[in-house]
């Protein structure tokens, strides 16, 4: 059980440092979030295009459905697990990501998980906003066929982005940053409406084409089987590594919502709703939409914009847009706006507030120009596995430290003190453990992905810079 110290009346008298404090970063006064609010925060991060276009890819492995099944279901139950343990420090404690991190890095040195999961937020902000206003630039030309020239980039472009889809970009990012500036009540009330809308719209799509196409036609196996026998193996864990990477950045902050959780049980049963029931019945769904686009459309279709473009019906096609639209501004928001708003505001809490971080995200997202990362498959690629290298090691020293370091005790008041004799202040704020087994963690999981001849092992770098970030950081520190 986590034994919280200090607070209790000795936190109230104790004045947290100015410079390590503002009202978004210490302990919440009410932790008011049930369950259900949890389930509908992991339906929201599921619930978007690119949820679906990677949980439909997962089919077309070349194994059979029931083993992908078994790779979703292992995968999701491996992020379930992970994000209780993460959640807990944050629930007992009723702090954000970069304060719990805290513990482990020195009071100082948190800003460098801080720094590196805001600037993996902020590309991934960009990347979400563009991939969810190139689906609205499809729906917009499927209905105002004129605004054709406006999509040419050759003859209305800049920096690499036509007319129509700088129009549609920062129509989203305009409509993101409302949201979130609205503060965490609306956002709750905003992700409670979001993912079960989706399912809403996914249940209709797919009895449309059920419709149309008969009982039948459902074929989970949405590729040929290639795999039989052991060589199903390697296959089935790089679906489950895909999982786990997946969900690998909204895992590790994952802190960032759990502190507003009641209780620790009302998490978990969050968790378990919104992880494994959920995922596992949202991709059943998926692949049932998705075969059944071949005997209607003539062709396998595995993004849901496309498949409503293709209904003959202008009230399905924005009915369709507007909810897909809507669940990926959730998605953003939850997975890319809210993270990198408290960890920029951890670097500075007196000059940088929560909103004032998630605007600095928002405005980096547009600078960055994430469509022109976006058109390199080879730079993806290598983002991807990149990301899952850093973001693993983070993900294992702060378990290490909480789990096994400190078993489960926390002194808040010191989270937030300066004091040499802190409990958090090790070496002029900074944990040198901490550092190095990050950096050991994060230079071998980053190697395969550097190395040709070790690209089958780079998309399990998040596995392999976790694990040896926990183990050495465990074995250079001492017991408290």
């Amino acid at each position: 059980m986590t034994e919280i110290l200090a607070r209790t009346e000795d936190t109230a008298a104790t004045e947290p440092d100015p410079r390590l404090a503002n009202d978004d970063l210490q302990p919440l006064a009410e932790q008011r979030w049930g369950a259900y609010n949890i389930f509908a925060f992991w339906m929201s991060d599921v619930h978007s295009v690119g949820g679906y276009v990677t949980a439909g890819s997962l089919f077309l492995l070349g194994l059979s459905s029931w083993q992908v099944l078994v790779a979703l279901l292992v995968g999701i139950v491996i992020v379930q697990v992970f994000c209780n343990l993460v959640a807990k420090p944050s629930q007992a404690a009723a702090v954000p990501y970069p304060v719990i991190c805290r513990a482990a890095f020195g009071v100082l040195g948190a800003n460098i998980p801080a720094l590196i999961r805001g600037l993996i937020a902020v590309a991934w902000y960009g990347i979400q906003t563009y991939l969810a206003s190139a689906a609205l630039d499809v729906l917009l030309l499927k209905l105002f066929p004129t605004l054709t020239p406006l999509a040419d980039v050759g003859r209305h472009g800049f920096l690499g982005l036509s007319a129509l889809g700088w129009g549609s970009f920062m129509l989203l990012w305009v409509l993101q940053a409302a949201v979130f500036w609205t503060g965490m009540n609306t956002i709750r009330r905003f992700i409670d409406f979001c993912g079960p809308a989706v399912y809403v719209v996914m249940i209709l799509l797919a009895g449309y084409l059920l419709y149309r196409a008969g009982w039948g036609a459902i074929d989970l196996d949405l590729g040929a089987v290639k795999y039989q026998g052991l060589d199903v193996i390697p296959v089935m864990l790089g679906a489950i590594a895909l999982v786990v990477s997946y969900f690998s950045g909204p895992m590790l902050n994952f802190g960032d919502f759990s502190r507003y959780g009641r209780s620790f049980a009302a998490v978990r049963r969050g968790n378990l709703l919104g992880l494994p029931v959920n995922f596992l019945a949202f991709s059943v769904l998926v692949v049932v939409t998705a075969s059944l686009t071949v005997p209607v459309f003539g062709q396998l279709i595995t993004d849901p914009v496309q498949t409503v473009a293709r209904i003959d019906s202008t009230t399905a096609i924005v009915l369709g847009a507007l909810t897909f639209t809507t669940a990926t501004i959730g998605i953003n928001i939850v997975a890319n706006f809210i993270s990198p708003a408290f960890d920029f505001s951890n670097l500075s809490p007196q000059r940088i507030s929560w909103r004032t971080g998630g605007m600095i995200a928002a405005v980096g997202s547009v600078l960055i120009t994430p469509w022109n990362l976006y058109d390199n498959p080879e730079v993806i690629h290598y983002t991807l596995e990149t990301l899952g290298a850093f973001i693993g090691p983070l993900f294992g020293v702060l378990i290490a430290d909480y789990y096994l370091v400190r078993r489960q005790v926390i002194d808040v008041a010191d989270l937030f003190s300066m004091s040499p004799t802190g409990t958090y202040w090790y070496r002029r704020g900074f944990n040198p453990r901490a550092i190095i087994a990050t950096v050991v963690g994060a230079a071998v999981a980053v190697t395969p992905v550097l190395a040709p001849g070790l690209a089958a092992v780079a998309p399990y770098s998040w596995f392999i810079g976790m694990g040896l970030s926990l183990v050495v950081y465990r074995a250079v520190s001492p017991k408290c």
